[in-house]
C-alpha cells in the first residue's frame, strides 16, 4: 500500500518545524481523550503514568518501539481540549510537541507540531509521526492498526528534501 506524505518542514528562529495536520471524524473531547488519557494513549502510542499537569513530567511507555522504553515527558503547556505542549529528552536530542485541536462539523483537525533543534532527523521523525498519527486515527474509530513498513522507509526522502531553502 503506498501512503502519501503529508508533513511539511518550516524554518523556525530556533531550526525547523515538522507539522503535520489530521482531521478525525469525532468530536474534539473524543480525540482530547485520545492524546490525553493513559487508557486510550496506549491504544496508538503507549500508556503513561504520574500526575499530569503544566510543569509535572510523566513517565510514557512507547509502547510501539523496539523494546518498548519508558521516558519522561515534561508538560509544558495544557488547555484542554485545545492544545498541549510536551517535551522530553533522548539520545536523539530534544524533542519539543504540540497539538492543537479544532472542531467542525463533527469533524476535529489536530495540527501536530515537532519542533525540530536537529533537522537532520526529519527523515525518521517524519514518517514515524505520519505512522503515529494514523495510529491515532485508527484507535479513534475502531479500525486496524497501519503498518509502520507502509511508512518508513518509503517516506524518507521525501522529508530529507523537505527542508525549505
Amino acid at each position: 500500500m503506498t501512503i502519501r506524505p503529508s508533513g511539511r518542514l518550516e524554518n523556525t528562529p530556533d531550526g525547523q518545524d515538522l507539522i503535520l495536520t489530521r482531521t478525525y471524524r469525532a468530536p474534539i473531547e473524543d480525540v482530547w481523550a485520545g492524546i490525553t488519557e493513559s487508557d486510550r494513549t496506549a491504544r496508538w502510542f503507549g500508556p503513561w503514568k504520574g500526575e499530569a499537569g503544566p510543569g509535572r513530567t510523566i513517565q510514557v511507555q512507547l509502547a510501539y518501539e523496539d523494546e518498548q522504553p519508558w521516558t519522561d515527558f515534561t508538560i509544558d503547556a495544557c488547555t484542554p481540549p485545545r492544545h498541549l505542549s510536551l517535551r522530553t529528552v533522548d539520545e536523539h536530542g530534544s524533542w519539543h510537541l504540540e497539538a492543537e485541536l479544532t472542531e467542525h462539523d463533527g469533524l476535529t483537525e489536530l495540527v501536530f507540531t515537532h519542533h525540530l533543534t536537529s533537522p537532520e532527523i526529519a527523515g525518521e521523525a517524519g514518517p514515524g509521526w505520519e505512522y503515529y498519527l494514523d495510529m491515532l486515527g485508527a484507535a479513534l474509530s475502531g479500525t486496524d492498526h497501519p503498518d509502520f513498513a507502509d511508512y518508513y522507509p518509503a517516506m524518507r526522502d521525501y522529508y530529507v528534501n523537505a527542508a525549505p531553502h
